[in-house]
């Protein structure tokens, strides 16, 4: 494990709250190993540059598991792993499932998977709208998915009555505020700025209003 890296890992994340033990430094570092190694072939993600990898995909990652809530978790397009992948390492008491319907993208997720022993997730290939599973989730999280009022009609069917979803975003407060249907609210807006980055994005918590049909 390179150590400079494993520094920059473990001092940011103790910076925005988060204690990394060894073995999840090692897990985090392998995980960009692999990301960087499937890219050259594959195209996962538009970042090449591995210290920008660090920062915006697990670091930006990292940066929202203080502020979930509830068991069971779901990453809508998550992509190459963003943001699941980093927080079922950080985050190895609750269960993650990463859903996209990109079938290469879920065949990297199965290799993260099966190389780094990641027993807390679930992977599925399938579009958000048509797929049904047999629970309901307490956090919905997504990044760069969709602009907030199409993801709330797309994910509405699989947040529970209690749950939220976690929308990271540039966009700005007044912008998604705008655009939240009357049978939801914007319960928080969190700005984050990772150490290391020049700019910041937000996490937009949004759930049920009280009485709300689901």
């Amino acid at each position: 494990m390179a150590e400079p890296e494993t520094q920059l890992l473990s001092s940011s994340a103790r910076s925005i709250g988060i204690s990394l033990s060894d073995m999840q430094l090692e897990q985090l570092i392998a995980y960009v190993d692999l990301l960087e190694k499937w890219n050259r072939t594959y195209n996962l993600t538009s970042i090449r540059d591995r210290q920008e990898m660090l920062l915006r995909h697990v670091l930006e990652s990292l940066a929202v598991l203080p502020l979930l809530q509830g068991s069971n978790r779901l990453d809508v397009g998550t992509g190459a792993g963003i943001p699941g992948i980093p927080l079922a390492i950080a985050d190895r008491e609750f269960p993650y499932t990463l859903i996209d319907s990109n079938g290469k993208k879920t065949r990297f997720l199965a290799e993260v998977k099966r190389q780094l022993g990641l027993t807390n997730i679930q992977i599925e290939t399938v579009r958000i709208e048509s797929w049904q599973p047999k629970t309901v989730y307490d956090a919905v999280l997504t990044r760069a998915f969709a602009d907030v009022k199409t993801t709330l009609t797309r994910i509405s069917h699989v947040l529970s009555k209690e749950g939220s979803l976690y929308a990271m975003t540039t966009d700005s407060v007044a912008k998604v505020d705008s655009a939240i249907p009357d049978n939801m609210y914007l319960h928080q807006a969190k700005e984050i700025r990772v150490p290391g980055q020049d700019w910041s994005f937000n996490v937009m918590i949004i759930g049920r209003s009280q009485g709300a049909v689901v």
